[in-house]
């Protein structure tokens, strides 16, 4: 796969979906702290019911102290279907944004304070590179059923596209339910777009010698006859905070404090996740340090933020960056900027929704039929 500058391209690509990109007034860029929070939170007041803010588990504190839910993309979709408010301002990604729109009711608008803020690696598994393998893959499998799956993180055509063809999303708490689910129903699984999500699944379920990798960046990467011999095509997709974890850094901790239990997200690669104490989604990273005892200490592999309020949370345990200074941020959701958030929430005082994140009505169906499938799961 090419660096990041590649598939970062893709991802810029990807924000054309939406006609309605806005970028921030002059005037709301140099708001101090103090301001910006009187500011949202007596827009908030305005607003009261009518709107309900959301913040990823992995949105810098700015962003999360003024959420009324906090938690990972799903969860937090499901918490804007069942809060019923007129608007959902969501503190995520484009994706994320999207799964909102998908689940919550037409008369509810789902706003993203920046449209930047848009997945890297969503954007590595674009419909028209999916379609293109699909033909290519089912061409070289002649009479194997194939289902595909794809991640929460990937935008809406591609859980169409998913939907369409008999598959259906997973999370990563569900992958391996999802695995199970599809080869019930058909022969191979091509799992898009995370592989080492895939790959970690694939161990779980026992079935790690039948995997395949396709790589749509690399002619010599695209290998369909040994996609159709694998079990299991994963797609060459990754994200950037969690691939930079190494099994190095698991073992430089507990070098140093021999103390420490180290929790890691089944993003990362397949040598860290072995050499973990816990592995699971940002909820079970989340539970696993509140169900700490005191005087504890945890090291967390994942984005840096969540490390930063568990810490913040959980004072009687010590909560750590698995690999310290070395650790980074997520470039999409640093586009949520505190200011952004000033922005949208004063302009729906004003009776204006600016960033509305919409999906086709055709791909919301189809999208709807994916997570349904995986709700059966």
């Amino acid at each position: 796969m090419p660096q990041m500058e590649s598939a970062t391209f893709e991802t810029e690509l990807s924000l054309f979906k939406y006609d309605n990109l806005e970028q921030l007034p002059e005037r709301y860029r140099d708001l101090d702290e103090g301001e910006r929070r009187e500011r949202i939170e007596a827009a908030k007041a305005e607003l009261g019911d009518d709107v309900v803010i959301l913040g990823h588990n992995y949105q810098r504190r700015e962003i999360v102290e003024h959420s009324d839910f906090v938690g990972d993309s799903y969860q937090l979709s499901k918490e804007a279907a069942d809060a019923d408010a007129k608007y959902v301002v969501f503190g995520g990604v484009t994706f994320m944004a999207e799964s909102a729109d998908i689940i919550t009711d037409d008369d509810q608008s789902v706003i993203l304070p920046s449209m930047e803020a848009s997945c890297p690696m969503a954007g590595m598994a674009e419909a028209l590179q999916v379609d293109a393998a699909w033909k290519e893959i089912t061409a070289a499998a002649p009479g194997s059923e194939i289902v595909p799956i794809t991640y929460m993180n990937s935008y809406a055509d591609l859980k169409a596209f998913c939907a369409e063809q008999g598959g259906l999303v997973c999370t990563s708490s569900n992958a391996a339910a999802a695995f199970e689910w599809a080869f019930e129903r058909g022969d191979k699984v091509l799992f898009l777009p995370d592989k080492h999500l895939g790959e970690n699944t694939a161990y779980d379920l026992g079935m790690e010698d039948s995997i395949a990798e396709w790589d749509p960046w690399d002619p010599e990467g695209k290998d369909a006859a040994a996609a159709a011999e694998a079990d299991i095509v994963l797609w060459d997709g990754y994200c950037q905070v969690h691939e930079r974890f190494a099994a190095k850094h698991v073992a430089d901790l507990r070098a140093e404090r021999p103390d420490a239990n180290v929790v890691v997200h089944p993003e990362c690669r397949r040598e860290v996740v072995e050499a973990a104490d816990v592995v699971g989604s940002t909820a079970t990273i989340t539970e696993t340090v509140a169900n700490a005892d005191p005087g504890d200490t945890w090291a967390i592999g994942t984005e840096i933020h969540l490390a930063k309020h568990l810490d913040r949370w959980h004072p009687d345990v010590e909560v750590l960056p698995l690999c310290g200074d070395a650790c980074m941020d997520c470039n999409a959701m640093r586009q949520i900027d505190p200011n952004y958030l000033t922005w949208v929430l004063e302009e729906l005082v004003a009776g204006r929704e600016r960033n509305v994140v919409e999906v086709a009505p055709e791909e919301k169906e189809l999208a709807q039929v994916a997570l349904d499938r995986m709700l059966e799961v």
